[in-house]
Formats: C-alpha cells, structure tokens, sequence
C-alpha cells in the first residue's frame, strides 16, 4: 500500500462518516419503525480503525478503514405530546435523541478530513508526475 492508497482509505473512511452524520440529520424526526410502531430512530456513528484488513504484510497496518457502524444506546428524547397516537399513558411521544448542532459538526470534520486526504493525494501524484519528468 503506497501513499496514494493510504489517502484513499482516508477519503473513504470521511466518505462514511460523512453518509452516517447525514443519515442521522434526516432521521433525526423519525419516530416510526418499518412497522409503524412508536420506536425511534438510534443515533449511529462510525468507528474507524488503523489499518486495511484486507491487506497483507506491513501493508496491513497502514491506511484506516470503517471497522463497524455502531448504534448510540443513549435513552431517546421524551416530547410531551398528549395527542398523538404514539403517546404513552403519560402522554409522551419517544423522539431521536439526535443533535443537528453535533451532526453538523461531525460532518463538517468529515469533510475537512476528506478534503486533507484529497490534497495528500494530489501532492503524491504532483511528486509521482516530477519523479517521472526528471527521469525521462
């Protein structure tokens, strides 16, 4: 695995973690499951690990991969909600416990990050594409 393929494994890797900060924004109201049941949507979030386990050698501890998509098992918001259909004996509906303001964030430093691998891997093709003028 060369330099080259160790930003693309970062890119990727962003690329995840931006699709799992944006999943949890849009879902952030879903209140419902497939069924129709009062379950609300789980806040998940991506965990990254060093390496490529795909690889051999010395190239297996290089780069970063998405090891596993977990699910925040923390309690969801109670919204006092007398009305609904989905409210309990109380009277409160189970919402998301989902922060737009700490969505946004993750996916603005997924992007940063993103964006750091993509200028890694321009410079490496800029040293490759010298490397190949001085030597011709």
């Amino acid at each position: 695995m060369g330099s080259l393929d160790v930003s693309v494994s970062g890119m990727i890797a962003q690329r995840t973690r931006m699709e799992v900060a944006i999943a949890n924004l849009a879902n952030q109201g879903t209140i419902q499951d497939a069924r129709g049941n009062n379950v609300p949507y789980q806040r998940r979030f991506a965990v990254l690990a060093a390496g490529d386990p795909s690889a051999t050698g010395s190239a297996r501890s290089q780069g970063v991969h998405v090891s596993s998509i977990e699910l925040d098992d923390a309690a969801p918001i109670m919204r006092y909600e007398p009305g609904s259909p989905f409210a309990d004996s109380d009277g409160y509906v189970a919402y998301p416990n989902i922060d737009p303001m700490t969505e946004t964030i993750n996916a603005m430093d997924a992007q940063r990050a993103y964006e750091a691998n993509l200028a890694a891997a321009e410079a490496t093709k800029a040293m490759v594409a010298q490397a190949l003028r001085i030597l011709a």
